[in-house]
């Protein structure tokens, strides 16, 4: 099976034309909208890589923690996460100052990266440029995917380094020189961008390897067992990270509610339903025409589309039984494979009547905002952080303590401030003397609930002036799940309320 493939000139043209509406899609007004929660911990833990050399949970002044201090090691040295994505982060940092452009800058960029693993992976794998270019368009265009490739969060990596992990391992199987160092390379960034997808990557290989080509399986299981004793000081590392709650092991009630719920975001936003609607009826005409409803007449073809399917099983069976919940940002390696199947469905219409695929097409990308998207890209969008920081850092003094319910993390990444709060697990008693103080009109969780709750009772109120800023009382500034994000700036809602201490009289 020749991994190694050639394009003509009209090929490297849609991919540059393509990477360039990836680039627009993915960097417009990358830097409009703050930070929120998720996004905030991931910029804050990477600073302190500039001043310690590793990632840490506190930074002398303020706890980055949102499961009450559980991801914390010895030293308050971080271990809930894989640390790749912190050190690309703290790189860009370095490189081009802190700002939430350059937050984000650097997943977007390996967005960017996946559009283009998609277009080869999806080429090597069928030979086919047709279907390369139909899954890269449906790549660019699909929201879901866009709102997590320029996320300030791993996700991004973990989509690149999954299909550069998949593709390395066609090189195994091709026997193409330096193939088992690139799978090496490759499986070892994805294991250090997040272990859940290195898990689901080496059954993959090993699964599909073992079907399809056994006399790979031994090279595979040498790969696996030297990739195993090389990250073993990892493995251990993370291996005592009390998830708690999250795990579903023996759990069956757990197992039924992560593995529903998944399957629903699946054919929410993988596979919806007007999607499964076009391709079968993209189905239904080519066989009508009588042709030909294959991807190609050999066994190669079929054995390339188990090890896409292969990938989406080991990935989400692993999610059901690990994640720390069923949300569907943990399922962003699976979109380009999703594109690249349904890819594979349309091209036999494209064959048939290019019209009537182009028409298809379109009507996926439309079922989703792709619109909606556009406009937020190109138009300001303003929420409860941005005004909050932007008062904070307008009336506020460096030595000023703030209390929020929920919403600290960006707090501590935009100002200079002692925040207090929201879920860190932290003493907050000395809150009720905090210069500012946020109660937020809703609550994520029982933990702010609780903070929540002691701010109302303990607060000498009387001490405090209200103060009304003209931004939405909006739980998040924004969210990366579709169902949940804002494509423009909320008005019927709210405004975000701040007290501020009073000066003492005579002081």
């Amino acid at each position: 099976m020749p991994v190694m493939i050639r394009m003509d000139n009209k090929e490297y043209v849609f991919v540059l034309i393509i990477l360039l509406c990836a680039a627009f899609l993915l960097l417009s007004n990358l830097g409009n909208q703050y930070l929120w929660d998720d996004e905030a911990q991931t910029a804050l833990i990477s600073k302190t890589i500039l001043n310690h050399g590793i990632p840490l949970g506190w930074d002398g002044k303020n706890f980055f923690s949102q499961e009450l201090g559980r991801e914390y090691g010895k030293g308050y040295i971080w271990k809930w996460h894989t640390w790749l994505s912190f050190y690309v982060l703290a790189a860009f940092f370095k490189l081009f100052g802190i700002s939430t452009f350059t937050a984000r800058l650097p997943f977007a960029l390996f967005g960017i990266g996946t559009v283009l693993l998609t277009y080869y992976l999806a080429r090597t794998l069928f030979k086919n440029g047709r279907i390369a270019a139909i899954a890269t368009v449906l790549l660019v265009f699909s929201v879901p995917y866009l709102l997590l490739a320029k996320q300030c969060r791993f996700y991004s990596l973990a989509a690149f380094f999954s299909l550069l992990s998949l593709y390395a391992y066609l090189f195994i199987i091709a026997e193409k020189r330096y193939a088992s160092t690139i799978f090496f390379i490759s499986t070892t960034l994805l294991f250090h961008t997040h272990y859940f997808y290195f898990g689901a990557l080496i059954l993959t290989c090993l699964a599909h390897a073992r079907i399809f080509h056994r006399d790979k399986t031994r090279t595979l299981l040498r790969l696996t067992l030297i990739l195993i004793l090389f990250n073993m000081p990892w493995i251990l590392w993370f291996s005592n990270m009390k998830y708690g709650y999250a795990l579903t092991w023996f759990n069956p009630a757990k197992i039924m509610y992560m593995a529903g719920t998944f399957t629903a975001h699946i054919f929410q936003y993988l596979f919806p339903p007007a999607v499964i609607l076009i391709a079968l009826l993209a189905a239904a005409i080519v066989w009508f025409r009588k042709k030909q409803f294959s991807l190609n007449n050999n066994a190669d073809s079929w054995g390339n589309t188990a090890l896409l399917i292969f990938f989406f099983v080991s990935v989400l069976v692993l999610l059901i039984f690990l994640a720390p919940g069923p949300f569907f940002r943990y399922l962003m390696p699976l979109i380009p494979v999703a594109a690249i199947l349904i890819a594979l469905v349309l091209t036999p219409l494209f064959r048939t009547n290019l019209l009537l695929g182009v028409i298809a097409a379109v009507l996926i990308i439309l079922q989703g905002p792709i619109l909606n998207y556009i406009y937020e890209i190109t138009h300001d969008y303003d929420g409860p952080i941005e005004g909050i920081v932007q008062y904070l850092n307008q009336h506020g003094k460096e030595t000023d303590t703030v209390a929020i319910t929920y919403g600290d993390l960006p707090l501590k990444f935009y100002t200079k401030m002692r925040v207090i709060g929201g879920l860190t697990g932290e003493d907050i008693s000395s809150a009720k003397y905090a210069d500012w103080i946020i109660i937020r009109k809703d609550v994520n969780c029982p933990v702010d609930f609780e903070v929540k709750n002691y701010l109302l009772e303990a607060v000498p109120w009387s001490h405090y002036q209200k103060i009304e800023i003209d931004y939405p009382d909006i739980l998040f500034e924004n969210r990366e799940e579709l169902s949940l994000h804002k494509f423009k700036t909320v008005e019927n809602e709210d405004r975000i309320i701040i007290y501020h201490k009073r000066p003492v009289p005579g002081s």
